[in-house]
């Protein structure tokens, strides 16, 4: 048996139940792996909140690491014992212990602890997917970057500077723009304080950004929008402010022929091999330096709507575990 979080209906933290589940033996393709650290992200929060529906009742989480106990047939790239980490489908991270689809399922080097690797996984293979695989992007180029001091936004912040890619981040607090440019934004913009599209305007003498990167969704998407110069891609990949309503695609000519992209993580990283070769690359940038992973909040798996209540309300910065 192993704990797990699950809900029964969709709704607030409160939906969010622990319970005892079978694990099992993994079959063909699978592995069963013991959890040192969970993840915690957005995309659990729209699911648990039925804007991304579930067939309920449902497990929870997308990203954890730890220790394989068991490989099914055919898995060649694992072996009991092996530390390993992940971002993957189906949900069902936020446990002590699972068995799952190996193909996702990465061997995670020796000089990342378990809480890096399970705060890393989903945040840093998204900065991965937006810089190299979404819209051609080069030294020089400039980026605007919403909630840049959250979990993806700390790590793209540093992702930029190590690819000699102006970063303008946005944040709801001074102390958090503090935070963006300790760990490698170029500037800053408090869009609680600030009309972020006029000082983006100013930041480039009014050619704009070549990209906006926007997981804020609904109260930032207009305004990014009028970020970009002729031919920049918006690339919209979260919702936490709400979903964007539907789009005119007349605005996207008159802002001078933009593009716009709503990217998952989950498309990127299907392939096996592909994913392990993005999830290489991540590891890279964590053992160079060039990114450090900060975990800001730990909480134990029992505290997980606590944990759900503090994400929603955008209090935290850097990224949150649970512990099993």
């Amino acid at each position: 048996m192993a704990r797990t979080v699950i809900i029964e209906a969709h709704g607030g933290p409160e939906e969010l139940k622990l319970t005892d589940r079978p694990l099992g033996e993994p079959g063909a393709g699978e592995v069963r792996i013991r959890h040192h650290a969970c993840g915690l992200n957005f995309i659990d929060v729209y699911q648990r909140s039925g804007l991304y529906p579930m067939q309920l009742p449902a497990a929870l989480g997308m990203e954890a690491a730890g220790v394989i106990e068991a490989v099914g047939e055919g898995v060649t790239h694992l072996k009991p014992g092996d530390r390993a980490a992940y971002a993957a489908q189906p949900p069902g991270a936020y446990t002590e212990a699972r068995v799952m689809p190996a193909a996702q399922v990465c061997p995670l080097p020796d000089g990342i602890d378990f809480e890096t690797g399970a705060a890393m996984m989903l945040k840093g293979l998204t900065v991965q997917y937006l810089f190299h695989r979404t819209v051609p992007l080069t030294k020089g180029d400039t980026v605007l970057f919403h909630a840049a001091a959250g979990g993806v936004g700390l790590i793209a912040c540093q992702w930029a500077r190590s690819e000699g890619i102006r970063l303008i981040a946005t944040a709801g607090s001074a102390a958090k723009c503090k935070l963006a440019l300790e760990h490698g934004a170029a500037e800053a913009i408090d869009y609680s304080a600030e009309d972020f599209p006029a000082r983006v305007a100013e930041m480039t003498a009014g050619r704009g950004v070549d990209a906006v990167m926007d997981s804020v969704g609904a109260a930032t998407f207009e305004g990014s929008l009028k970020c970009l110069r002729p031919l920049g891609m918006m690339i919209s990949f979260g919702n936490a402010s709400g979903p964007v309503p539907p789009v005119d695609l007349g605005k996207l000519a008159a802002g001078g022929s933009l593009q716009l992209t709503r990217p998952t993580l989950f498309t990127h990283i299907a392939d096996h091999q592909t994913c392990q070769t993005m999830a290489q690359h991540l590891f890279e940038k964590v053992l160079s330096g060039a990114v450090e992973i900060r975990v800001d909040q730990r909480y134990p798996l029992e505290d997980v709507a606590e944990a759900h209540r503090v994400l929603e309300a955008r209090k935290t910065t850097g990224s949150t575990v649970l512990m099993p």
